[in-house]
């Protein structure tokens, strides 16, 4: 597993106004406007975190048919899914070495400590 990827990707998410651009765009795919109006932020400083979205592959902007101008954002899968595999992988390791922990506990119960 790449881990610059998943450097980037938790880089990207150690920002709590670019955890809050997420989280909208779970819901729906939306246009730059109606994000720096739904997280209260200027233009320029959301522009800032959309870039840094989209260089870590988190997002991506296509322009809307009828205005050049106009960008609408929506979350890449791909990234989160390396990300869940990351999480996964080391949520399996920690159940591995709690049942491990739970067997020896289960071995030793009774046994007079020295």
């Amino acid at each position: 597993m790449p881990s610059a990827q998943i450097d980037h990707t938790l880089l990207a998410l150690a920002d709590p106004t670019r955890r809050r651009v997420v989280d909208l765009l779970r819901k729906k795919p939306q246009r730059a406007g109606d994000i720096a109006a739904a997280l209260s932020v200027s233009p320029p400083l959301l522009s800032r975190h959309l870039r840094v979205l989209r260089k870590s592959g988190l997002i991506e902007n296509s322009e809307v048919e009828d205005d050049a101008r106009v960008r609408v954002y929506r979350l890449r899968p791909e990234r989160f899914a390396i990300l869940r595999n990351w999480l996964e992988e080391v949520e399996a390791f920690w159940a591995a070495e709690l049942s491990a922990f739970k067997a020896h506990a289960e071995r030793t119960r009774g046994r007079p400590r020295v």
